[in-house]
């Protein structure tokens, strides 16, 4: 009987932190230099996918009295449906895209690319998440306890200061962008998910802000009764999108590319200018 031989990286076939520095910087440049019209069909898909997460998480929260430690662990389980589908699937999130700037400060794109991306996801998202919102408010889904609980998370989120809507932002985005970033380590689609599902279970376990899903959980929340206007609105959007790219960009990305970056084997430069 022939004796098996152990084969290099046996039980960890994951691409390691430094290859993963290398294909994330790559994806921004991929990103930056996408044409209009990919970039804005992936990137409504982006808010549509994250709005259906947070739906199911809507749903699987409501109808409850107390929602504790475990049904915050079962709703961000639930959430984590948006992600999975954006990675896996395939799309562009303005959250995950905060980490193109990686590919910025290596000069392999320019400011007005970065801007131009960055701008662009977040109003497709934003149609996106427009766009479920109305098919969920049509098909009757914000009625009764689904109502009742979308409406007290919208109200939990107006209710935040700024100050503390920023830093929820940046820590929910930091772990959001460890989520793609773990995702990129995996080499297969169950390793992608799983490692997708906890680091997004953990934000909103803890209860943290996202952008994206706050464009539609906070207007969810105003068509089921809440009374929120878009001052309101607004009053967390906007700290909240500056924590996410805090978090994304400087936390995930840069702090990556400091530890990684310099060490890698240089690729074709294209000239950013």
């Amino acid at each position: 009987m022939s004796r098996m031989i152990p084969t290099p990286n046996a039980g960890y076939d994951a691409h390691k932190p430094a290859e993963i520095t290398r294909l994330v910087r790559l994806s921004g440049v991929t990103k930056a230099e996408m044409p209009l019209l990919p970039l804005i069909t992936l990137s409504i898909l982006g808010g549509a996918f994250i709005s259906f997460g947070a739906l199911f998480y809507t749903q699987t929260t409501s109808g409850f009295v107390d929602i504790n430690g475990a049904l915050k662990l079962m709703g961000g389980i639930a959430f984590s449906l948006g992600l999975i589908l954006v990675v896996i699937g395939g799309a562009e999130l303005f959250t995950g895209n905060t980490m193109i700037v990686m590919a910025y400060v290596d000069r392999r794109i320019s400011t007005l690319a970065l801007m131009r991306n960055w701008s662009v996801v977040l109003i497709g998202n934003a149609l996106g998440c427009i766009a479920v919102l109305a098919l969920v408010q049509g098909a009757g889904l914000l009625d009764g306890s689904h109502g009742a609980r979308a409406a007290a998370i919208a109200e939990a989120k107006i209710s935040l200061t700024p100050l503390e809507a920023f830093c929820r932002g940046i820590l929910c985005n930091a772990l959001v962008c460890l989520a793609v970033w773990l995702a990129v380590s995996a080499r297969s689609t169950l390793g992608m998910i799983l490692s997708i599902i906890w680091p997004v279970s953990a934000f909103v376990a803890i209860g943290l802000e996202h952008s994206i899903a706050n464009m539609y959980l906070i207007p969810a929340g105003a068509l089921s009764g809440a009374d929120i206007s878009l001052a309101a609105l607004m009053h967390n959007i906007v700290p909240v999108l500056l924590g996410n790219i805090i978090g994304g960009a400087g936390i995930v990305a840069l702090a990556y590319r400091l530890a990684y970056g310099r060490n890698l084997a240089e690729e074709q430069v294209v000239a950013a200018e």
